[in-house]
């Protein structure tokens, strides 16, 4: 008898967690991280740097190959990342996905905050430099272009799957 009240109160706990979870995802839509890849690439910085970047959105090789192979099943090379965009598209929605979905549960789901500690992490790897010098700078940057792109669909890649609108 203690087994089965064991079992649920253990299943009580996984619908607790499932539901205090949901919030966070229910408000992240497809178009919302779209927009930000898009975003992130029109706030790329230009011109020469001091490292091979490589695609419109400046990529370091060794984050093409681990993000491939995690969002693809197998690497692809950096040369090959930067001449097929819509595949890099596809492994950056992947990746940057991940990302802001973190960030909007750290955030509380206040998007503005959950966008530029995106864009820290994406040109620093650490999400909490978002409102710190030059990284600041970048992070507003990329939250106005953001805001330009989810607020214009259109004006954006949107994936071969026949999508020609936000997701609802």
């Amino acid at each position: 008898m203690k087994t089965k009240y064991w079992r649920l109160g253990g299943l009580g706990a996984i619908a607790g967690l499932v539901l205090w979870v949901l919030p966070a995802w229910a408000e992240l839509q497809r178009y919302q991280i779209i927009a930000l890849v898009e975003a992130l690439r029109v706030s790329a910085p230009q011109g020469q740097t001091a490292e091979t970047l490589y695609g419109p959105w400046k990529i370091r090789p060794n984050n093409i190959t681990r993000w491939s192979r995690w969002c693809l099943g197998e690497p692809v090379t950096p040369e090959a990342f930067a001449t097929n965009l819509e595949q890099t598209r596809e492994v950056l929605i992947c990746i940057v996905g991940d990302v802001l979905a973190e960030e909007y549960a750290t955030s509380a789901q206040d998007e503005n905050l959950a966008i530029r500690r995106t864009a820290a992490w994406w040109v620093s790897g650490n999400a909490n430099l978002y409102d710190q010098g030059d990284i600041a700078v970048y992070t507003n940057k990329v939250w106005e272009s953001y805001e330009d792109f989810r607020n214009n669909p259109t004006d954006f890649y949107l994936p071969k799957s026949g999508i020609s609108k936000p997701l609802d």
